[in-house]
């Protein structure tokens, strides 16, 4: 499955010599981590805060009991002499553009949580690649179809939007938020529409060779490049590549954080094209034209539903907000948590779960606008999205990887550090950085900037992935971080689409010119790789993509008997040797 319960995750194996996370019986955790060399370890997880471990005279295992914590997915790390790890043990990971976290998950025992994953009828998941006019590059997403969508070959479904947070990548609603299991339970359960959900990347900026925000998040909306892409490449994307109904009243968006900030701005803006429209632990601008005072608006919405928890630092502003909607006599209905640790994705899995019910169903969606309450009361001691809260939140980052015509340039922050150095699969031998007075390690390696390879920081012994480069290998072990090749953009073609089956380890990829007779390559899986390596470190959809001709690649451990192509990662070894083979491979076809 996507995401593992404790027996995949955390369960001791032939080559693990202790578990990381133990779940007791009172509920508490018990944290573990082995690393000899350090002299001050701790664990960061989102139900406990940080907490101090100990290291154990006989096993040598630091480790930490913390909780109880109710069954739910929580992000964590472990801080070794203060530098921010995942944890080595665990192969699901928190996707995000800076902070590396693992993903703890406290199964349910009763299956009562709404994400949980149950025997019913599962949606499939696509990753797509589109050329973006806006961007002038080619941009991603990823896109839920339902049960029914290969079944029932001329169905046709409502759409909904459903944007990322801050600095996520479009994985996050997927990876984290879980969206395809609770929309697969609660359609078993005959409790919401069959829909397709498209997750758009936020902020597409940081796709481009050159980044024009110096390394700060996107926060503009509106008339911001995502939002171009959106409404002029994306969605005419989705309308002719799947079997959509495109109109008003079956088009929704919303999202979490800035996601919903981008929901509630794209969809106000553009209520000819949306009427469902969900803001969770978000708000948006006051000032968009022809919207707030229009007296039609509010027949132009069919849902406008606002969620956020009291203790979420972005309480304040969501409550101004929805308390000027009230004032501008526009319903809302409005959803307020108490006790999911803030501003988390514990707070937008609940969210969804109470959306998702009330999208395309005009009958639901009234009912709950007739019932929506009035804002609630301001106490003066609201939390408020200020200047300071958005630099300590992200703090401007160092640039890593550098890319120049000439090399790329690794960088890596620790002040307190004896010896730092960069390990790449290029080399048998570590490569010596040096520390600049401000504690920034560097390097630049010559001639890799068009080579795209794996590496990773080894810090006074210790491997830690680049904090400041969002690609990670998807290892089963320690994850390392992906130099990106800076090659000319696949640009304006007909992409295939990448298909992963995490129930059974296997992944496919389609070329937009498949068809019966298309032939197949199957690519076998290193001994650390995961049925999403060959994609996300050896570009092999790209690669697909350019070949420009009918072809299927199927990624699985054993290929059948009678296949004419196969690859296998274990004969070579880099992904820049595999990737090669693979093109003459299809050179051949």
């Amino acid at each position: 499955m996507a995401f593992c319960l404790s027996t995949n995750c955390f369960a001791q194996s032939q080559n693990q010599d202790y578990q990381s996370a133990i779940f007791n019986a009172d509920g508490t955790v018990t944290f573990q981590y082995r690393n000899d060399k350090a002299k001050n370890v701790s664990v960061d997880v989102q139900f406990a805060g940080k907490n101090e471990m100990h290291k154990d005279a006989n096993s040598g295992l630091w480790t930490v009991t913390v909780g109880p914590a109710e069954p739910d997915m929580y992000p964590y790390n472990f801080v070794v002499d203060g530098i921010s790890i995942m944890d080595p043990k665990c192969e699901q990971y928190f996707p995000n553009e800076g902070f590396k976290n693992s993903l703890l998950e406290i199964p349910s025992k009763t299956d009562a949580l709404p994400h949980d994953i149950k025997n019913v009828p599962h949606g499939k998941m696509d990753y797509i690649n589109y050329y973006s006019k806006s961007l002038k590059y080619t941009n991603n997403a990823i896109v839920y179809l339902p049960p029914s969508y290969f079944k029932q070959s001329k169905k046709t479904y409502p759409v909904f939007y459903l944007i990322s947070g801050t600095t996520d990548t479009e994985e996050v609603y997927y990876k984290v938020g879980r969206v395809n299991y609770i929309l697969d339970n609660l359609i078993a359960q005959g409790k919401a529409k069959e829909m397709i959900v498209v997750l758009p990347y936020g902020n597409p900026n940081k796709l481009l060779p050159v980044m024009p925000q110096n390394g700060m998040p996107a926060m503009g909306f509106g008339v911001d490049v995502f939002s171009n892409d959106l409404i002029n490449d994306l969605m005419p994307y989705i309308e002719s590549h799947y079997r959509t109904i495109n109109d008003r009243d079956n088009r929704a968006i919303g999202g979490f954080s800035r996601g919903g900030n981008q929901g509630l701005s794209n969809g106000l803006r553009n209520l000819d094209k949306f009427s469902y429209l969900c803001s969770y632990s978000s708000f948006t601008s006051t000032d968009i034209p022809n919207v707030y005072d229009d007296p039609a608006t509010n027949s132009k919405i069919n849902l406008f539903w606002a969620g956020v928890g009291t203790d979420d630092f972005l309480y304040g502003n969501a409550r101004d907000y929805t308390e000027f909607l009230d004032q501008k006599g526009i319903t809302c209905v409005k959803e307020y948590t108490h006790n999911k640790f803030g501003h988390t994705w514990m707070n937008a899995k609940y969210f969804l779960s109470k959306t998702l019910p009330l999208l395309f169903n005009k009958k639901a969606a009234q009912a709950a606008m007739a019932a929506s309450q009035p804002t609630k009361a301001k106490t003066g001691a609201e939390q408020q999205f200020t200047p300071s809260v958005m630099a300590r939140l992200f703090p401007r980052s160092i640039i890593s990887p550098e890319y120049a015509a000439d090399g790329v340039t690794f960088n890596f922050k620790a002040p307190d550090a004896q010896i730092v150095t960069l390990e790449t699969e290029l080399s048998d031998q570590p490569l010596s950085m040096t520390k600049d007075a401000d504690g920034v390690w560097s390097v630049k390696v010559p001639g890799v900037s068009q080579i795209q390879f794996k590496y990773c920081f080894v810090v006074d012994g210790m491997k830690v992935a680049d904090p400041n480069n969002m690609y990670l290998s998807p290892d089963k072990g320690f994850k390392y971080s992906i130099s990106k090749a800076q090659l000319t953009d696949v640009a304006d073609i007909e992409h295939g689409v990448v298909r992963y089956d995490y129930a059974n380890h296997t992944a496919e990829y389609i070329s937009a010119q498949s068809s019966g007779k298309t032939p197949t390559i199957y690519l076998i899986p290193g001994v650390n790789d995961t049925e999403e390596s060959w994609f996300k470190c050896g570009n092999a959809d790209e690669i697909a993509d350019r070949f420009n001709k009918p072809i299927i690649l199927k990624i699985t451990s054993q290929a059948p008997k009678n296949a004419s192509y196969i690859l296998r990662a274990s004969d070579y070894k880099t992904w820049q040797e595999r990737t090669t083979a693979l093109s003459e491979m299809m050179k051949k076809l």
